[in-house]
């Protein structure tokens, strides 16, 4: 069974690796992600090639294997269905359930975690709009575009916040800024680098074009997004 360590790995990896399966993810951004130092997470990687979970090469990256691949799908669940729990059923804040998924997603038996599974009525994403992945390892993502690739004056519909930061988290839900929610983009200055938006009938927000990139939308009239 692998250890918490490695599971972290290959979730990091997962999370963050190139879509394109040829590409390998840099060591250095790997480290950075993980919180250790390039030597640290090299060693730790090497490791995981001899268990055959990662495909390492020397001065490119890593990337899974298919076994890793597998075994990430699988702690990404325990992850974000623990974190739908935290908030569905003991009523935490979706700000803090992120790092107490953290600590639970390596302690929680498969027993336990098919009766969340099944008391929260089988569910497809997680508080942040993150695609949990079926006990089969499959992933269904709704298609979605960044806030500030849209164009003005279209009804929007959140669909995910891509960031885990608790800050962000508290202020997105203080603006209505959750999954769900419907808003327009009003304006895009790109010489103040910042997007203004309308969520509902409120009063409008001007957001920085990185937080604004954090909102990943979709069309609320169910057509493809036209990013400009």
């Amino acid at each position: 069974m692998p250890t918490s360590t490695v599971e972290n790995y290959l979730k990091q990896i997962y999370i963050d690796q190139p879509t394109d399966e040829a590409t390998m993810m840099p060591m250095g951004r790997l480290a950075s992600a993980v919180g250790v130092t390039p030597g640290t997470a090299t060693a730790m990687i090497k490791t995981m090639t001899e268990s055959d979970l990662v495909v390492y090469e020397p001065r490119t990256g890593v990337r899974l294997s298919p076994e890793g691949e597998s075994l990430a799908l699988q702690v990404l669940r325990r992850h974000r269905l623990v974190e739908l729990w935290l908030v569905e059923i003991l009523g935490l804040d979706w700000s803090e359930v992120h790092e107490e998924a953290e600590v639970l997603e390596h302690a929680i038996s498969d027993k336990v975690l098919a009766r969340i599974d099944a008391l929260l009525g089988h569910p497809t994403v997680d508080p942040h709009g993150d695609p949990i992945p079926t006990a089969d390892g499959d992933v269904v993502a709704r298609a979605h575009t960044s806030l500030p690739r849209c164009e003005t004056d279209k009804p929007l519909r959140i669909v995910r916040i891509a960031d885990q930061d608790p800050e962000f988290l508290t202020y997105a839900d203080q603006n209505g800024l959750v999954p769900g929610a419907r808003l327009i983009v009003e304006r895009r200055d790109r010489i103040a680098d910042a997007v203004t938006i309308r969520v509902g009938g409120h009063d409008p927000i001007t957001l920085g074009t990185s937080a604004a990139e954090r909102l990943l939308v979709e069309p609320a009239d169910g057509q493809t997004a036209d990013p400009r």
